[in-house]
């Protein structure tokens, strides 16, 4: 789950995080006032930033410096309800000026391939690191982390040399340590901070923060239940999370089902390929959906209801490898799961089986003789049948 920046400051805040004062408005006139409050401690001047979970908002128009109550009033007016690489803003952050000196960047994130953690930082922050990153690598520096150590003194101060920082040195170094603090309470897969400035004053603050929180810890983060933004979550993702569904949705005709995530994610290059060959890139997948090792008629049920209920679907890809859970199984799943939707089951479907109990299963198909059901024998053979038939609908 990635976090608002607000959300971001208010998590930075609670394990020490230096951070300047910041609220929320969803109203011109709750900024007004939050400036009234917060604009006292920076000279009357606060910054009103847009909360979208997207970037490049400086250079859409979502963030203003605001010099009085009156102009933070008026900047909220012009922010909320503004769309953003198709991000609606529903709310602003108004958030203490400062007097910045230098900007900085750092982060850590989890580097899967080396199972280990990584921290990255410049001197050189405020800027879009991806290009930095490809235009002037030398400019960052990247240590890793091993996550049974974790960010000691040493490793601390091996990112503040490596990075190339001459003074604050030991301010800089807690700061990381502080933010470690963070990715690692939390349960987060990355902490960023873009800005870290350092003021005129001398204070190392971090200005800017993003935080993506690993899912898979919620069990032990109850308290990360209340930063869902249910108002910004797509409709047909919150259903597939109500049904313990591994939904994504993705821009796209082609709905895909399938058990295992390898299989799913090959399914969905297939059926890019495909689009692209045989329907002149009119067909591309709807959807990552996977439904795991049991396919029952319930579960089934579950996943063509999310799927059939996107309206940009057109047709459906049931791509289904037999192991654990035979493919007699999957088809009498599929066959129930039609009649528990009914009238609700209105798009094609192709159905390609393999595996354990194959031929049962597509003998169970084809004696059920649904009218939207097509059998594939081959996967390439059912993306393409699949795109096809998404391209005639549209």
């Amino acid at each position: 789950m990635d976090l608002f920046e607000y959300q971001a400051r208010d998590m930075f805040e609670k394990h020490g995080v230096p951070v300047l004062a910041g609220e929320v408005a969803t109203t011109p006139e709750e900024a007004r006032a939050a400036a009234e409050r917060i604009g006292e401690k920076s000279g009357g001047v606060v910054v009103v930033k847009a909360q979208v979970k997207t970037g490049g908002r400086g250079k859409a128009g979502g963030v203003k410096l605001a010099k009085s109550p009156e102009e933070a009033e008026e900047n909220a007016r012009q922010i909320l309800g503004m769309d953003i690489k198709g991000h609606t803003v529903h709310r602003v952050m108004i958030a203490q000026g400062a007097k910045i000196a230098e900007e900085y960047y750092f982060s850590i994130l989890l580097d899967r391939a080396n199972r280990s953690y990584l921290a990255m930082c410049s001197k050189e922050g405020g800027v879009e690191i991806e290009q930095l990153a490809v235009e002037r690598p030398e400019a960052l520096a990247k240590i890793e982390i091993d996550p049974a150590e974790g960010m000691t003194d040493a490793k601390a101060m091996e990112i503040v040399e490596a990075a190339g920082f001459t003074d604050s040195k030991d301010e800089l170094a807690k700061t990381f340590q502080t933010l470690y603090g963070v990715y690692t309470n939390e349960d987060a897969t990355l902490v960023e901070v873009n800005p870290l400035v350092k003021t005129e004053d001398g204070e190392i603050i971090a200005l800017d923060g993003k935080v993506t929180l690993d899912g898979n810890s919620d069990f032990r983060q109850e308290h990360h239940a209340a930063l869902e933004d249910e108002k910004s979550a797509d409709p047909l993702e919150a259903k597939a999370k109500a049904k313990e569904l591994n939904y994504v949705k993705l821009d796209g005709n082609v709905g895909i089902i399938g058990n295992g995530a390898g299989l799913v994610m090959s399914t969905l290059d297939v059926v890019a390929y495909a689009g692209e060959e045989h329907t002149g890139g009119r067909a591309k997948p709807a959807n990552f959906l996977d439904i795991g090792g049991g396919a029952s008629a319930e579960v089934m049920a579950d996943g063509l209801d999310v799927i059939l209920n996107d309206e940009q679907v057109k047709s459906v890809f049931v791509n289904v490898f037999g192991g654990i859970t035979a493919c007699d199984a999957v088809a009498n799943g599929i066959v129930k799961a039609l009649e528990m939707l009914g009238d609700d089951a209105t798009k094609p479907l192709v159905v390609r089986l393999d595996g354990n109990n194959v031929e049962e299963g597509r003998k169970i198909l084809a004696d059920a003789n649904h009218p939207l059901v097509s059998i594939a024998d081959t996967m390439d053979g059912g993306a393409q049948k699949a795109a096809e038939l998404a391209a005639k609908e549209n």
